[in-house]
């Protein structure tokens, strides 16, 4: 009988090579075992003794079982809370195209312009989406969620504020973990939050900038106008948090002189899934485009003059900047992001408003049918959002709402929110009815159809670009998404090495279950009984994580890495608070280390002081302990990545922890290369006290095309009392919008850890080490690699200098990296953490045949340069510089010295299933210099679409 197992998802279809392949790697690696060869890696003082216990691995099919019996634990009820969660319909059209569509949710980051053209595309829809809803002239694209939108407008209004005041106004009618949030970001910075109402408790010339609510929480629509110009005349700056679906009917932040407008996007098609994803945007005036945090992308030219796009204004972002940067953020919400945009091109303007107008009749029916039935119902001009009073009845309200299918909204002691939706049918109406103690009321013609506020109606145009209106037809819509999406590489097409990103697969079996309604449509606000399935998922995840980690708690509020970082260092910042050593305010951080690093440490108001490296790559352990020595009363951490940046387990790594721990600091592992540590050793077990888990990377949620993401932390002990609160009670120490951050995306973590088991997620562990050595291997001799451990041997990621060849033949890191995109391949990750030079990380889903492939094209790239040192290739005409090649290359007129063949098929690339990138190289510099930030004129999309 044989004994292949075609159920064993570890090692028959996650990771990629086969056991045959394994040994053949391991011959050219030099190695005698694949254990060996982690024996060789690893330093031994910080192997784990004991294997990862999680019992035996479910099949893909036995772990969907036990996906839908955790699903069905969740009670699905018609939630009405609001707070900023709305029931929304997702277009069966974008949920399949996009979605559920790996060309789109395997993506990565679109720092590749040539490769990107089409999610590009969607951004600057979103970007251009964005501006016309409110009023304003420049988008990004985009941010993690509306509360961390609204804290990011509050760091930008100070750096943009004339007046230097400390304090910052917000409108108490604000969403309550919009405050928890603002409070967080604010204490460590030393700013004042004061919370009150606009029109009598505000102050302009006391605050630097002050955050309004447009409609408030409980509903009440208010012209913001006179506030926001008595704060332009006391030189600070006005931000406004505004619904995007309720701005089709109202007046837009801009035309109330807002200086900046935030929000979120979930109700454009994006599901509530129990707090998350969803896609925060962020507006503002062009004269404070360059203090915009996060990616703005941008219309530019390529190297033929054609219309390209990119992301633009980049030295503002953290990996250039780094302590110095807008902001910490890198991973965003661009596939919700896409979505959001998409939404608004199935339904174009009038759709969008028809939406809105049928919410707001709804909630006018609503409000009309409450009051027939005696109660008194707030404010007097609305949107969606009403507030009931009832008294001493509340809780018997609530309790009837629940038993008639309804979640309601407590407010105070004596009233009741509702939040209606374009979900909300009129039996739904009805259930809210007889839950105030009514019978099924008729519609009354006698009802009002508005309740909008005269003055506040929205008389400029939106959505007025071609692109919002050429896609009515279903076929048309899904072309389009077709053509976006055949623009991009993703890992549905081939191997994405990008250093320090962990791209692997995400597996089908892993995704299914987010599409789930008893997963997606949970408001996060819910009873907990009615998240029972949520609850066991995520108690049963954090096990699992503490357990692999080394920790003894994990918090999974975070929504990207770079926020696991800022609530990791604001839990050691409280635990230094709490034991009376608020001075302590030094962060150490290695020279190498990711630009996230140093962005966040400021924002907990530390100071950075920078570590170097020595001349292998590692921490140069004797400047770290001079630093530490120097510093020592006021050392608060220190933040280093393991292992290293540079690809290198780091022989001294228990030292630096001793050190730093000797001065009274805490030390932050950044966990991004976590991918080469599961199953073999442990943070918690070296001496890190706290680290970030990017669930985005190491457990397999998808990047989609630059987030959502995840970044959970883990922390020993003593750091469990400083872990981010509960966002709801609008108290200082949330860091997201929703206590479990991205809750609906955990089931692909979750289902990983359950097909994988201990002993595969280890193996992958091995695995991903042997193929970085053995593309390490197979490139040695052509390449020279940058860094290695004691015995010779790189972590799960390996660096390849290219830096001899600027002036051997001229050739850079961008034409290498271009050129690996004529052999079908998205680039490694260039010139970081070592300019001029390419980073590489394979992961352990690559199979022997895909690495080579990979390999084949870098070799040939050698002897194309090799060609150029010795004369026999132009040195400024040749296919490194000319590259990437364009189909309208092949078939155009060719003045090239070398042949079309040679140009366009490279060693690597495939013949029949080539992929052909849409435009030729992008002129970054003039992007910058001519900046378009929205949709280009319409004639540029017919001629595309030709």
């Amino acid at each position: 009988m044989t004994h292949y197992d075609p159920y064993d998802f570890a090692n028959r279809r996650h990771i990629g090579p086969t056991v045959a392949e394994i040994g053949a790697m391991l011959e050219i690696c030099g190695a005698e075992s694949l254990d060996a060869l982690v024996d060789e890696t690893l330093p031994p003082d910080i192997r784990q003794t004991a294997p990862l216990a999680f019992g035996k691995p479910l099949t893909e099919r036995r772990a969907i079982e036990a996906m839908r019996a955790t699903a069905d634990k969740n009670r699905l009820l018609v939630s009405l809370i609001g707070q900023g969660y709305h029931g929304t319909t997702m277009p069966p059209a974008i949920q399949r195209n996009i979605f559920e569509n790996p060309a789109w949710y395997t993506a990565y980051s679109p720092y590749q312009p040539e490769i990107s053209q089409g999610r590009l595309e969607a951004l600057l829809n979103f970007q251009t989406l964005v501006c016309d809803l409110t009023g304003l002239d420049v988008a990004n694209a985009s941010l993690l969620d509306e509360a961390t939108a609204a804290a990011e407008a509050m760091g930008m209004a100070n750096r943009v504020a004339a007046s230097k005041q400390d304090a910052f106004f917000v409108d108490r009618d604000c969403l309550p973990q919009t405050i928890a949030v603002l409070r967080t970001r604010a204490a460590p910075l030393g700013w004042r939050i004061v919370v009150g109402d606009p029109f009598t408790d505000l102050n302009p010339a006391a605050v630097f900038g002050a955050l309004f609510q447009y409609p408030g929480v409980n509903g009440a629509i208010r012209d913001v106008s006179a506030p926001i110009a008595a704060l332009h005349a006391a030189g600070a700056v006005a931000a406004v948090a505004a619904d995007p679906l309720a701005l089709t009917l109202l007046k837009p932040p801009g035309e109330m002189g807002a200086d900046i407008a935030i929000g979120s996007m979930q109700r454009y098609g994006v599901p509530m899934g129990f707090g998350g994803p969803h896609a925060a945007y962020m507006a503002t005036r062009d004269a404070h485009k360059r203090a915009l945090p996060g990616r703005i992308v941008g219309v530019s030219v390529d190297a033929h003059g054609n219309r390209a796009y990119r992301l633009a204004l980049q030295t503002r972002e953290q990996h250039i900047r780094r302590e110095k940067a807008t902001s910490n953020i890198c991973t965003s919400q661009v596939l919700l992001a896409v979505i959001a945009s998409m939404y608004a091109v199935y339904h174009g303007p009038m759709g969008l408003k028809a939406i809105a107008q049928r919410v707001h009749r709804d909630a006018v029916r609503l409000a009309a049918g409450l009051t027939d039935l005696g109660f008194r119902v707030e404010p007097e001009h609305f949107f969606d959002t009403i507030t009931v009073a009832v008294g001493p009845f509340q809780g018997v309200i609530l309790k009837s709402a629940v038993e008639n299918g309804v979640n309601l909204r407590k407010v105070g002691e004596d009233r009741i929110g509702i939040t209606v939706d374009e979900r909300t049918r009129p039996d739904i109406l009805q259930a809210v009815w007889r839950a105030f103690g009514g019978h099924d009321l008729p519609y009354d013609e006698a009802w009002p159809e508005q309740r909008l506020p005269e003055g506040q109606l929205r008389t400029s145009p939106y959505l007025t670009h071609p692109i919002f209106h050429m896609n009515r037809a279903e076929s048309e819509m899904t072309r389009y998404m077709r053509r976006l999406a055949d623009r991009d590489l993703a890992l549905d097409r081939a191997m994405i090495p990008l250093g320090s990103c962990t791209m692997k697969l995400n597996a089908t079996a892993e995704m299914l279950p987010i599409s789930w309604p008893e997963f997606s449509e949970i408001h996060p606000h819910v009873p907990a009984d009615q998240a029972a399935g949520y609850h066991e998922l995520i108690g049963d995840l954090s096990e699992k994580l503490c357990a692999i980690t080394g920790y003894d708690a994990i918090s999974m509020q975070p929504n990207s890495g770079a926020q696991g970082e800022y609530a990791g260092l604001l839990a050691i910042r409280r635990y230094h608070l709490a034991r009376g050593e608020g001075h302590r305010t030094v962060c150490l951080i290695p020279s190498s280390a990711h630009g996230t690093n140093p962005a966040s440490a400021q924002m907990c108001g530390m100071s950075v002081v920078v570590v170097g490296a020595d001349q292998n790559g590692n921490v140069d352990v004797e400047d770290f302990r001079r630093k530490a020595e120097m510093h020592g009363e006021k050392l608060a951490a220190c933040m280093i990545t393991y292992p290293s940046t540079h690809g290198v387990f780091e022989a001294r790594v228990r030292e630096i922890c001793a050190i730093t721990h000797f001065h009274g600091g805490q030390v932050y592992l950044d966990g991004a290369n976590l991918n080469a540590l599961v199953g073999l050793a442990r943070p918690g077990d070296i001496g890190a006290d706290v680290s970030h888990l990017n669930l985005h990377k190491t457990f397999c949620i998808p990047h989609g095309g630059g987030g959502p993401g995840m970044g959970p932390i883990g922390v020993k002990a003593h750091l469990i009392p400083f872990l981010p609160s509960d966002p709801r009670s609008g108290e200082e120490g949330a860091v997201s919008g929703s206590a479990y951050g991205s809750a609906s995306i955990l089931p692909i973590s979750w289902s990983y850890c359950l097909m994988m088991g201990g002993r595969g997620l280890a193996q992958a562990t091995r695995v991903a080490i042997l193929n970085a050595n053995y593309i390490a291997a197979r490139l040695a001799d052509a390449y020279p690699i940058l860094y290695a451990g004691e015995r010779g041997r790189v972590a799960h990621e390996c660096i390849v200098d290219l830096r001899p060849f600027q002036k051997s033949a001229g050739i850079t890191v961008d034409d290498v990296a271009k050129r690996l995109i004529d052999s079908g391949f998205h680039p490694p990750t260039m010139s970081w953490p070592v300019a001029g030079t390419l980073m590489i990380e394979p992961t352990e889903s690559e199979t022997k045949g895909e690495i080579d492939r990979f390999c084949d094209a870098m070799l040939a790239i050698r002897e194309e340069i090799r060609a150029i040192e010795e004369g026999r290739a132009d040195r400024a005409n040749n296919p490194l510089k000319n590259a990437p090649h364009t189909v309208q290359d092949l078939v155009g007129a060719w003045e090239r010295p070398y042949s079309r063949q040679a140009g366009c098929f490279p060693a690597g690339s495939f013949r029949t299933d080539k992929y052909w990138p849409p435009v030729n190289r992008v002129d970054n510099a003039y992007g910058d210099r001519n900046l378009v930030c929205s949709c280009p004129p319409p004639e540029s999309y017919e001629a595309a679409a030709e």
